[in-house]
C-alpha cells in the first residue's frame, strides 16, 4: 500500500508517499481501506520528531480516518467487511489502508458522507472526553473554547450549543499568510452557534468575560494554547469553574498561584487521547456514539471541512495547518 513516510525529523518537506507493507490486524483488529484522513496539530509535532507514537502503533502520521471495513479479526462480532466506518486511530491515517481495535470504529451518521465522516472521531472523542466526560459541562453552564475556528473548537461550539451551553470563544490571526482573517474566523464561530466572540488579537478576553459574565466568568474552559493563558485562565472561571488544557501550544511551564485556586474551589485538569488504553478509548467511543451522533444526525453538529488535499500533498496541507488560517478540518485522501 501507498502511505506517508516521515523520512527524518522536520518541516513539512519532509513528508513523502512511499510503497509499504500492509499492516495486519489482530484478531480484535478490523482493517479499513481508507476514504478519507484528518489533520491534527499532533501530527506536525510526531512529524518534528517530539510526538513518538505509542508503543506497538502504527509509525505513520494520522488519528482519525473514515473507509470501509476490507477484514475483520477473529473476535471481532459487531463489524463486518464492507461496512462504512469512521474510527478513532493511534496512528497511521495517512495511508490506503490502516489496522485499528474494534472499539474505536463508529458507524458513519446519515447524512453525511463517507469522505467526511473523517473529519469527526478525534475532535468528537476529545471534547466529549474532557469537558463533558470529566469537567462535566452541563445544561445552562458558560463555555470558553480557546481558537474557536480550529477544528476542536468549530465541533466544541457545536456541541456545546445542542446541549444548551452558553458559548464564549477566543479567534484571531496571526499573520498575513492565508486567506481566513479575524473577522472571518469569528463570523464562522458566531454561524455555528457561540455567543460571544473574542478576538485574542485586540481584545482581553478575561475582560471580555467578566463583561459578558457581570462579574461571575465562565464554567469551563477548554484550552489549547498552555502557558501563555494560565493565569488569565484562571482568572476568567468562576467559583467552582474548571480548566481543560489540552495542549501547549504557548509553552508547557508555567507558575500557579494556590491561593486563587483554593479561594475560588477551581478545578484544573488535562489529558491526551493518543496514549490512552484501547479499553479507554472504547469506553469514550462509545459514549461519543451514544451522545453525540444523534445530535450529528439530528442536523445540531455539522462537519466543516476547509479544504481536502490528495495524499501526495500531505507536504501542502500541512504547511496549511501550520498557519493556523483554516477553519475547521483539512482532509487527506488516498
Amino acid at each position: 500500500m501507498k502511505a506517508v513516510v516521515v523520512t527524518a525529523p522536520g518541516g513539512p518537506e519532509v513528508l513523502q508517499v512511499q510503497e509499504v507493507e500492509d499492516p495486519q490486524i489482530k484478531s480484535d483488529e478490523v482493517l479499513i481501506k481508507v476514504e478519507a484522513t484528518a489533520l491534527n496539530r499532533a501530527d506536525t509535532f510526531q512529524r518534528k520528531g517530539v510526538y513518538p507514537p505509542p508503543p506497538g502503533s502504527s509509525q505513520y502520521l494520522g488519528l482519525e480516518c473514515s473507509g470501509t471495513i476490507e477484514a475483520v479479526g477473529e473476535h471481532v462480532s459487531r463489524w463486518k467487511v464492507g461496512d462504512q466506518v469512521c474510527a478513532l486511530l493511534s496512528g497511521g491515517g495517512y495511508a490506503e489502508k490502516v489496522d485499528v481495535p474494534a472499539g474505536q470504529v463508529l458507524p458513519v451518521p446519515p447524512g453525511i458522507s463517507l469522505k467526511d465522516a473523517a473529519s469527526f472521531p478525534e475532535v468528537a472523542c476529545t471534547v466529549w472526553s474532557t469537558i463533558f466526560m470529566m469537567s462535566r459541562l452541563s445544561s445552562g453552564e458558560t463555555l470558553l473554547v480557546h481558537g474557536g475556528s480550529s477544528g476542536i473548537g468549530t465541533f466544541a461550539i457545536q456541541i456545546a450549543k445542542y446541549r444548551g451551553v452558553r458559548v464564549f470563544v477566543t479567534a484571531g490571526k496571526d499573520s498575513d499568510l492565508g486567506s481566513s482573517g479575524s473577522e472571518e474566523k469569528l463570523a464562522a464561530c458566531k454561524e455555528l452557534g457561540a455567543d460571544v466572540g473574542i478576538n485574542y488579537r485586540t481584545e482581553d478576553f478575561v475582560a471580555r468575560v467578566k463583561e459578558e459574565t457581570s462579574g461571575k466568568g465562565v464554567d469551563v474552559i477548554l484550552d489549547s494554547i498552555g502557558q501563555a493563558y494560565f493565569k488569565r485562565n484562571l482568572d476568567s472561571l468562576a467559583f467552582d469553574g474548571r480548566l481543560f488544557v489540552i495542549g501547549t501550544l504557548s509553552g508547557s511551564v508555567t507558575e500557579l498561584d494556590l491561593r486563587v485556586v483554593l479561594s475560588k474551589r477551581l478545578t484544573i485538569q488535562a489529558a491526551g487521547l493518543r496514549y490512552r488504553s484501547p479499553e479507554n478509548k472504547a469506553v469514550i467511543v462509545r459514549e461519543v456514539e451514544e451522545n453525540v451522533w444523534p445530535a450529528i444526525v439530528a442536523g445540531k453538529v455539522k462537519t466543516v471541512v476547509y479544504k481536502r488535499f490528495p495524499l501526495s500533498k500531505a507536504a501542502e496541507a500541512h504547511q496549511l495547518l501550520e498557519t493556523s488560517q483554516h477553519i475547521g478540518k483539512i482532509l487527506l485522501f488516498p
